[in-house]
């Protein structure tokens, strides 16, 4: 994340990656202090290129015991962007505007993107199809089209998306901003497995699975881990929504460790680069494909 945001870039982390062991101080804060620390560097040494800012990742479900905890460690550090899912939330909308931030709720249809800016989301990200994790099921043509109807606030789009071909489309269809996660797993400062890594290099879309079994809630994995946890991912079985559970161990695979999450657009990815590289090369490819289409 602090490589993305010194290429220029918003980079982001879910609060739930970081976990201390039982009796340490919280990692979050650490993680926190350390990314100010270093982008405050960044911008002291690059008054003409400085950081962009970054965000953190809330997952408000009720089953989040640390919520309060971590949205009180992000307003001690006043983290510029705070992203919300699996739930709005306006006391977390309403800490992010006392620390000088704006919110961004993950919303998979138009219903759920409305209840978001009624309950205080400065703007919207789409999880479309064929977005890595928990990812919805509407296509971005039709879910961007229906907000845009009502909704003139900051709009990202997230679904598939491994190119600057990709982010310009995003842009088309009136989206203003293009959210890309799994291709940044493939980087050299991402903290995922090696293994984790290669399999996103050596995968393509028909290896994505979509799921309910590992949360309760539909998401996109690699057929490739869940094999590896023993599983046939042509034969899943369905998940409960009762179960979705950010709390407790459980005795299924967690879907944050053992099975590994990946959108459809990583046939993109074909090898582990910085993620300053990776930003190089959508910015290429972005201003190549403007060109053409304004030739």
């Amino acid at each position: 994340m602090i490589a993305q945001c010194k290429a220029g870039i918003v980079g982001s982390f879910p609060a739930l990656n970081a976990r201390e062991k039982d009796g340490e101080p919280p990692l979050l804060d650490a993680w926190l202090t350390r990314i100010q620390d270093e982008l405050d560097r960044h911008n002291q040494a690059n008054p003409d290129n400085p950081a962009a800012p970054f965000a953190v990742n809330q997952i408000v479900h009720r089953s989040n015991a640390r919520l309060q905890r971590d949205i009180e460690i992000c307003h001690k550090h006043r983290v510029p962007i705070w992203i919300t899912s699996l739930g709005a939330r306006p006391e977390v909308n309403a800490a992010a505007h006392d620390c000088g931030g704006i919110a961004l709720h993950d919303i998979i249809n138009n219903s759920f993107a409305r209840k978001a800016v009624e309950k205080g989301a400065d703007g919207l990200i789409a999880v479309a199809a064929g977005a890595g994790g928990h990812a919805g099921p509407q296509s971005p043509f039709a879910l961007v089209q229906e907000i845009r109807e009502w909704f003139d606030g900051p709009l990202l789009l997230s679904g598939a998306i491994a190119t600057g071909r990709a982010v310009l489309a995003a842009q088309a269809m009136g989206a203003d901003l293009a959210y890309v996660g799994s291709p940044f797993i493939a980087t050299d400062e991402a903290n995922a497995q090696p293994e984790y890594k290669r399999m996103i290099v050596d995968s393509g879309a028909e290896d994505v699975v979509t799921s309910s079994l590992f949360t309760g809630v539909s998401g996109n994995y690699l057929a490739p881990s869940i094999r590896a946890a023993g599983l046939d991912p042509a034969s899943l079985e369905r998940g409960d929504v009762s179960d979705m559970n950010f709390a407790d161990a459980s005795s299924r695979p967690k879907a944050w460790s053992q099975i590994w999450g990946s959108g459809q657009g990583i046939g993109a990815v074909r090898e582990v680069v910085p993620a300053g590289a990776l930003v190089d090369r959508l910015a290429r490819e972005y201003a190549e494909a403007r060109a053409a289409i304004c030739a």
